[in-house]
This record gives structure tokens, sequence and C-alpha cells, in this order.
């Protein structure tokens, strides 16, 4: 019995001083990873761009692409929605469906029949293929009609197929477009009754992502990933891409073709641009969307942007960030700032791995101090070191959740601020669990060779009973 127990108190004692160092230091250099990134935010939040002559909208038609995979519940809605709020707009809204998705279908076909703004363009495979694949298709439909018609297009606006759209968004595109090749405006995740943990921690996330972390990308000039809606590129830059791609601009093997389309454009050397600003009413020009609500679906959606940026997305695009044309050695500051905001992105496995680590740590620690208490077991030393070590992490993460109410207190008010600290753990563990399946997702692709489109289901904020209406934005 005592060889028993000195047995458990050698592993519990030393696997939790282990794993705690560990998470420890993981901790301390990811903590200062987002404290520079803060100080910078800091530094810049005041900057204005250099003065020059500004450029009127661009003119020509605007075409929407909105891919669509089992959307019957949302999609015939948002339609509505983007036609009544685009109402004298020079526009065509180009839908991507599927001959084997007949509810979909049957959804928008009497939207489509009336409205001429409407161009359904169903593809000559059954679905679901990648998303990536659906945007080809749309973008081959949209050089169909430009031969067809003898006109050219100005500009592209991805859109998902459960949005809210702003009817402020396609005259911003029309006067940021003529200086940028990408336009990314927030997008602004939905809070919905009876989801308040689950996809109110998207909330959180978006609004420091998109509060800080955008709008830093797009001051120091480096290359923004586009989040897929509320997104605007220009007619000449996807073209871009589609030379480069045999046709294509959109990459059909991947998970997160938006993502990689943002990358390349500021490898390439063009200009995007993050905007967050308000109509001259004061309301916020934001795209909206409903997220998960459910803890499986979290995960899956999660896992499917880690698999696609941090693991896949470093084999399709290894660490670009050289912009064409600028002086020597600003080439060389932007090619490093741009690797780490790359790393910043690629970092999630590793972030995953500390807080399991730090979690499981924790376990150990608790399981020590009740063998202390029932069995008598030590009380380990803990040095000098080790105490300042966790003294600087206890800050870095005390300032963490309070830049994270800061943002979620801007975007949706203090009393979902003062959720954003509990709802901290609850990101964590759904980040871990996606991280773990991400890992086992992208070990599936490499074996296989195939991509399949893992679409998440959105519900209807419309449809839902007891939802309240939405409400502005704060700034």
């Amino acid at each position: 019995m005592e060889l028993s127990t000195a047995w458990l108190e050698w592993f519990v004692l030393g696997a939790g001083r282990e794993l705690m160092l560990f998470a420890s230091v993981g901790i301390l250099l990811i903590g200062l990873d987002d404290l520079f990134v803060d100080a910078l935010w800091f530094a810049t939040r005041r900057r204005r761009d250099a003065p020059v002559a500004p450029a009127g909208p661009i003119e020509g038609r605007l075409a929407i692409f909105v891919p669509a995979w089992r959307e019957e519940a949302v999609l015939a809605a948002t339609l509505r929605r983007a036609l009544a709020a685009w109402d004298g707009e020079d526009f065509r809204l180009y839908v991507g469906c599927y001959p084997n998705d007949a509810a979909t279908l049957f959804s928008v076909s009497p939207l489509v029949a009336r409205d001429p703004r409407l161009r359904l363009v169903i593809g000559a495979e059954d679905g679901p293929t990648t998303q990536g694949d659906n945007l080809n298709r749309l973008w081959q439909a949209l050089g169909d009609d430009e031969r067809a018609e003898g006109q050219r297009f100005a500009a592209i606006v991805l859109h998902d197929a459960e949005d809210h759209v702003h009817p402020g968004e396609l005259a911003l595109y029309r006067r940021h477009l003529a200086d940028h090749a990408m336009v990314q405006i927030p997008v602004v995740p939905i809070l919905r009754r009876g989801a308040a943990w689950i996809g109110g921690h998207y909330g959180d996330e978006f609004a420091e992502a998109h509060g800080k972390e955008l709008a830093l990308r797009s001051r120091l000039g480096v290359a923004m990933p586009s989040a897929g809606v509320g997104c605007a590129l220009t007619r000449n830059a996807l073209a871009l891409l589609a030379i480069e791609r045999g046709g294509d601009p959109f990459r059909a093997d991947s998970l997160t073709e938006d993502y990689e389309v943002g990358m390349l454009i500021g490898a390439y050397g063009l200009q995007s641009r993050f905007v967050d600003t308000r109509t001259v009413e004061g309301e916020r020009i934001v795209s909206r969307g409903a997220f998960p609500g459910a803890f499986e679906a979290a995960i899956r959606q999660k896992s499917r942007w880690i698999a696609g940026i941090a693991l896949a997305g470093w084999d399709h695009l290894g660490w670009p960030g050289r912009r064409p044309g600028a002086a020597p050695e600003a080439r060389a500051g932007e090619r490093w700032v741009a690797r780490w905001m790359l790393w910043r992105d690629r970092r999630a496995p590793l972030a995953a791995l500390v807080l399991l680590a730090a979690y499981v740590g924790l376990v150990f620690q608790l399981l020590a101090l009740a063998g202390q208490t029932m069995l008598g077991w030590p009380t380990p030393a803990v040095g000098e070191a080790t105490r300042f070590l966790l003294a600087v992490d206890a800050s870095l993460l005390v300032w963490r959740l309070g830049m994270r109410m800061h943002f979620t207190a801007r975007w949706y008010g203090p009393g979902q601020a003062l959720l954003a600290m509990p709802r901290a753990f609850v990101a964590n563990v759904i980040a871990i669990l996606a991280a773990y399946r991400a890992v086992i997702l992208y070990c599936r692709m490499l074996r296989s060779g195939e991509v399949v489109w893992e679409k998440t289901d959105h519900p209807d904020e419309a449809a839902l009973p007891g939802v309240p209406a939405l409400r502005a934005v704060k700034r």
C-alpha cells in the first residue's frame, strides 16, 4: 500500500510540475505575442493615411456571390433582405446551388423567376464539393454573362447564405475599391437568446479580432485575410488570381479559400483595407450573421478553420510577405511583419496544446493538494524564478481578459462584456477540441486527397421565436 501511494505521489507531483512548467512558458510566449499586438494597436489607432487625391467611386455593376448547400431554411430570407436593402443599386446576385439539393432550389426558384437581379447557377456535379469550387462556378457564370452582354463587372462581393447585409455596404465598397484591391468590413455575430455561451463566445472573439487584429493589419499595410463575408474584391484582382491558377480564382481543394484569397492579394503587392465606419445617421456598416449555438457545431466549424488556415494553409501559402516595388529596407520589415501575422494565424494548434497542458496540470495540482491533505504528501518547493514566471503569466491573463471585455463592451455593451470573462473558458475548451479534430481532419485530407465542404448549419434569426430584433452595434 505504501509503495502504491509513493508511486502515485511521484506521478502526480512530477506530472503536475512538468505540465505546469510547459504551460507557463507557453502562456508567457503567447501572452507576450498578444501584448505586442496590443501595444501596436494602441500606438497606431490614431494613425491617418497619408493625404492623397481622393478617387471617385468605381463605376459598373457589382456581382454578389452567395454559395449554398442545403440552405433551404435561410437562403430565401437572406435574398429578400439583400434585394430590399440594396434597392436602387446596380448589382447582380449569383446564387450557387447543386443539382441534388432540391430543397434549396425550390426555396429560391420563385424569387429568381420574379427578380432579374438574381442569377441561379446550378453546378454540373452533385454536392457538396467545396465552397471554393462553388465560388469558381459563380466566377465562370459571371464570365459567361460578361461575354453575352458585353458588359464588364467592376467588383465581386462575398456573402454567406445566412447573412444580414447593410444597406450602405455596396456604396462603401465602391468608394474604397477605387484605391484598394480588397475591402473588408466588420463581421458581427448575432447574439441569440438561449445561446449566450456557445454562440456568445463568437461575439467576443470577432469583436476583438475585427476590432483590433484586422484594423492593425490594415494600418500596417500587410496582407489581410478575407473573412469570406462582408468582403469585396475588384474584378481585376480576382482575374489576376484566376490567371495564376489556370482560370479559377478560388482554390477548390481548400477549406478556407476566402482566407487564402486575402493573403495572396497581399503577397502580390495589392492593397487591402479594413473599413469600420458609420453612416451619416450614426449606424455602423457591418455584416451580421448567425453562428452556431451548439457545442458540437462550434467544434466542427472551428476545426475547419484551424485545418484550413493553420495546417493546409501552411502547405498552400508557405511564408509569403515580400511586397514588390517597396524600398529595400521596407521590404525586409514588411516581410517579417507579414510572417509574424501568419504565425499568429497558424499558432492555434500550439495554443490549444498549451491550454490543454494548463488545464490538465491544474487538475494534477488539485490532486496534489488533496494528497497533501489526506495522505500527508509533502508540499513541493516553488523557486523564486517559478514564482516570478507564474506572476507574469497571471498578469498577462488578466490583461488578456481585460482586452477581451473591452472589445466586447464596444460592440455589445457592458452586460455582454461581463459574460466575456467566463465565456473565455468555454472558448478555450472549444479551441482544444477543435484543434484535436482539425489534426484528424487534416490527416484524412492528406491520406485521401479529398476535401469536402463541411457546412455549418445556421438558424435564421427571423424564424426563431423569442429572438429580439437586431440592435445597433456599439462603436
